[in-house]
């Protein structure tokens, strides 16, 4: 994990690139707790002294996790910015540390990243909420790295709640490969996300006075999501793509005991487009 200061020192730098990217975007609190779709167009590490933009739009669908939801549809505008120092997709910002070369096609990336929503409801969106206070979603913080090598990129990701909402973490833990043909890319992952007791408790616990007939106080503990996915890319040209993303999630335990629950999986679609300038 980084350390107190190191987050600190970073906060104020990831917090304007975050909101900056979060006003383009408008990206809807349902979209920010998918991670894939901030990585489906992540582009390779930009060279010394050169910045990439991108812009673009992205589409897609989800189930949601709460009982009478229904399938969350969005479609979103997209940015794009990255040079050696730092880099800005969808609703996450990183600033780069230094890269460690292990050797011929291997290296380790670190990375202070700073990332905007990853869960949240309102009463509203459905009919077992109601009379539940709405839980909002955050701006969070931490660190990550990635290891590339011949066979796979393996990664791993910390980030706490430093808006208060949930006071929560969780780290991610993901492997993924490229497997390039012509034009396409195909690149499927498989994912673990382990959320701590704060977390679950605040977007699916129940408190003593949200408690009624039919939904009971409730109070989880840290629990493990698994998601398996297949991203599918296509470059038009030098400066245009395509993408299409599918994936499934398995929901931890604690999250499936929750009476504001009724499902034990997860699913989502997306589509985009790039232009990179």
């Amino acid at each position: 994990m980084p350390r107190a200061s190191s987050i600190r020192s970073f906060a104020g730098f990831s917090f304007r690139l975050a909101a900056l990217s979060s006003a383009l975007l408008a990206m809807p609190s349902a979209w920010a707790q998918d991670t894939s779709l901030d990585q489906s167009l992540t582009l390779a590490d930009s060279p010394a002294d050169v910045s990439r933009w991108g812009l673009g739009i992205a589409a897609g669908v989800k189930q949601q996790p709460y009982t009478g939801a229904g399938n969350k549809t969005q479609g979103l505008p997209l940015i794009y910015f990255e040079n050696r120092y730092a880099r800005v997709f969808g609703t996450g910002a990183e600033l780069k540390l230094p890269k460690w070369d292990l050797g011929t096609r291997s290296s380790l990336t670190f990375g202070l990243r700073a990332k905007y929503g990853l869960g949240g409801y309102k009463p509203s969106d459905a009919p077992i909420l109601e009379g539940m206070a709405e839980r909002k979603g955050s701006l969070w913080l931490g660190a990550g790295v990635t290891w590339r090598n011949e066979i796979a990129d393996i990664s791993a990701e910390w980030l706490g709640d430093a808006s208060g909402k949930s006071k929560g973490q969780h780290l991610r833990l993901g492997v993924q490969r490229d497997f390039r043909t012509g034009n396409f890319t195909f690149t499927p992952r498989l994912e673990a996300t382990w959320l701590d007791k704060k977390y679950v408790n605040y977007y699916y616990g129940v408190l003593a006075e949200e408690a009624r007939a039919g939904r009971p106080a409730y109070l989880g503990a840290s629990t493990l999501n698994t998601e398996v996915g297949l991203r599918v890319g296509y470059a038009i040209d030098a400066r245009q793509s395509v993408f299409v993303d599918v994936s499934a999630t398995q929901l931890g335990k604690e999250i499936k005991h929750s009476p504001l629950v009724n499902r034990s999986s997860l699913t989502s679609f997306s589509a985009g487009y790039l232009y990179r300038f």
